[in-house]
């Protein structure tokens, strides 16, 4: 297997970088590793790091998951990378997440997740059309929400208008919720062309 990844801190601070990957059928493990970055936008304090992914695959009636642990070392040296732990998981149902926002105002962007292959999506925001027909890119598609205090639920849909050169159509999410930062990983296909995403405002505390 090959691919793109992203580590996103914010909009701002990121890197793209190949990987390669290689599944094991008998033990259900997935082994990843980066190549190197393709681009990358970070403090000049900062240097990328080229991660090794030790994966053990899950598979439930509603979801996929893999978890595991990451390894690696800084870009040009062979420096070690503070190690980390993560997990990945595909639901089954249309809904992909609900989030709990305390704020009035969301920005939401959305990125290409893979190769830059020519992915177009439509977004709504409570069954209201915000963005038609738009490209994925390496250059966000923004959408801007205003938090109804009194309606608090709030429900944003990602349409797959096409699969692009590589299916299926894939989006990074960022979600800027006042000083709090989500990112959602998004896939969508000819079968299942909408991923739903639910916003539940609750009172700050």
């Amino acid at each position: 297997m090959y691919g793109s990844s992203y580590h996103f801190s914010d909009v701002n601070n990121f890197v793209k970088e190949n990987f390669e990957g290689v599944f094991d059928s008998k033990n259900k493990t997935v082994t990843i590793q980066e190549t190197g970055p393709t681009t990358f936008h970070v403090p000049p304090d900062c240097i990328p790091c080229i991660k090794r992914y030790t994966l053990a695959f899950a598979q439930s009636k509603d979801s996929q998951t893999l978890r595991g642990d990451w390894g690696g070392r800084m870009m040009n040296s062979q420096v070690s990378c503070p190690p980390g732990k993560i997990i990945l998981t595909k639901e089954a149902s249309s809904i992909f997440n609900e989030i709990k926002v305390d704020t009035g105002n969301l920005r939401l962007d959305f990125y290409d997740n893979a190769e830059i292959d020519g992915d177009t999506i439509s977004v709504s925001v409570d069954n209201q059309m915000a963005v038609s027909h738009q490209r994925l890119s390496a250059k966000p598609i923004t959408v801007n929400i205003r938090i109804d205090f009194v309606k608090t639920d709030h429900e944003v849909v990602m349409i797959a208008e096409n699969e692009g050169a590589i299916p299926p159509n894939t989006a990074l999410l960022i979600v800027t919720a006042g000083d709090k930062r989500y990112r959602l990983f998004l896939s969508s296909d000819v079968d299942q062309k909408k991923v739903l995403v639910r916003f539940i405002y609750e009172k700050p505390k």
